[in-house]
């Protein structure tokens, strides 16, 4: 059993990471800005450092004592004046620094599947210019490439919920998603995984149409579906690239080209989609 280093640990996935190293009996180390934001998963978690991953000064010794840094550090809206250059790229190169001062021996990096094929996107260069450093920085790592989570799905039962979803082509571009506790096993089995990057995604793969009707069948509804040409979609984000700046079409660039593309990965875990989606259901009606 190991020392973890954690950043990210207050996003979507982080906490996924916190719960599975403490499982697997790792003494874990979360980064965060805030402590409060840790506040519902103190119990498990043995140390909390606090410090702004954007400033190098504020990070001084955090990796001291660790033998692992497993960063999910990253941002899908540019917010607070901070861009993907600021976050995906340079707080990820200051956590980096810093494993590699304390002596870590090995580096987890969390981006996405299909990054070589995008890197036209803000967000994915920035992901993959500190993909390129951590490959020369002689630190033995893992780039984790996890399809998209299950948590993004979300849109489809949000369309849903409003009594029809509205889907890109005919419907049938496909995609395995995989939830983020499958993810989080993947990160803390690359620990002792002597590979540079586990590419993957979850155990089912799906077209979009077929999400839909999960989503749908989840809330006890007939499905009602509209689909759109792909090229309108393409339009709308050429002219948001025009006459808006990189904060407001960054977002939509993302997601219009992952959801007009096939994205499939090797199937990895166990948590199927439509359980998700009925536990979703299940927690709003408790509510």
């Amino acid at each position: 059993m190991g020392n973890v280093l954690i950043g990210g640990s207050t996003g979507y996935l982080g906490g996924f990471v916190l719960r599975e190293a403490k499982r697997r009996g790792h003494r874990v180390r979360a980064l965060t800005r805030s402590k409060q934001k840790l506040l519902h998963v103190e119990s498990e978690i043995d140390e909390v450092v606090v410090g702004q991953i954007t400033e190098p000064d504020s990070l001084r010794g955090i990796s001291e004592g660790m033998d692992v840094v497993i960063s999910s550090i990253g941002i899908t809206r540019q917010k607070d004046g901070l861009t993907y250059e600021d976050v995906d790229f340079q707080a990820n190169l200051n956590l980096l620094n810093e494993a590699l001062a304390s002596g870590v021996r090995k580096f987890v990096y969390v981006s996405l599947l299909h990054a070589d094929q995008m890197r036209d996107l803000k967000i994915v260069e920035a992901k993959e210019r500190f993909v390129e450093i951590l490959r020369d920085s002689g630190v033995s790592y893992t780039v984790i490439r996890p399809n998209g989570f299950f948590s993004d799905m979300r849109a489809f039962s949000d369309m849903a919920k409003r009594g029809r979803v509205y889907l890109f082509g005919r419907g049938d571009f496909q995609i395995n998603p995989i939830s983020g506790r499958d993810v989080a096993a993947r990160c803390l089995d690359a620990i002792d995984l002597d590979v540079e990057e586990l590419s993957f995604g979850g155990p089912e793969t799906f077209t979009h149409r077929e999400i839909a009707e999960e989503a749908f069948s989840a809330l006890g509804m007939d499905a009602k579906i509209t689909c759109v040409p792909v090229s309108i979609g393409r339009a709308v984000l050429s002219t948001l690239r025009v006459i808006t700046p990189v904060h407001i079409y960054g977002p939509v660039e993302f997601t219009v080209t992952v959801i007009t593309r096939d994205m499939v990965g090797p199937p990895c875990g166990t948590d199927r989609l439509g359980d998700y989606f009925r536990s979703e259901v299940d927690q709003q009606q408790l509510q």
